[in-house]
């Protein structure tokens, strides 16, 4: 299985991106994706997760602002982004791992490379 992701750019406070995960190798049908991120000098963060039944887990940090979700026939995975805020900024990743959400991010077996997002004025 490999990740790619895509759709990170800069953007200013207050403003909105949609983060994709592109699958390959294997479809997504028995996997969780979590996307997690990582800013310079901090540990990596576990931000939401999408099980393979749908079911969905959020971090509180993004909670009410990012919504995960999943497009089986295109083999995606999405992290819409919406009240973004400069510490927000970070390579985000999506990962999966088998059927059940974690937010934790080494608990993942499969990664992708990562995409910048930063949010500045």
């Amino acid at each position: 299985l490999q990740l790619v992701e895509s759709g990170g750019n800069l953007v200013q406070p207050g403003g909105s991106l949609r983060l994709s995960c592109a699958a390959s190798g294997s479809t997504l049908d028995d996997y969780a994706i979590g996307w997690s991120r990582q800013a310079p000098g901090k540990e990596r963060e576990g931000l939401s997760c999408i099980s393979s039944t749908d079911g969905t887990t959020y971090a509180d940090s993004v909670k009410g602002r990012f919504t995960i979700s999943r497009d089986d026939a295109k083999n995606t995975v999405y992290l819409q982004m919406n009240r973004l805020k400069p510490e927000d900024t970070a390579i985000y990743y999506c990962a999966a791992r088998p059927f059940q959400c974690q937010l934790t991010p080494s608990l993942y077996d499969y990664w992708g490379q990562g995409t910048q997002v930063t949010v500045s004025s």
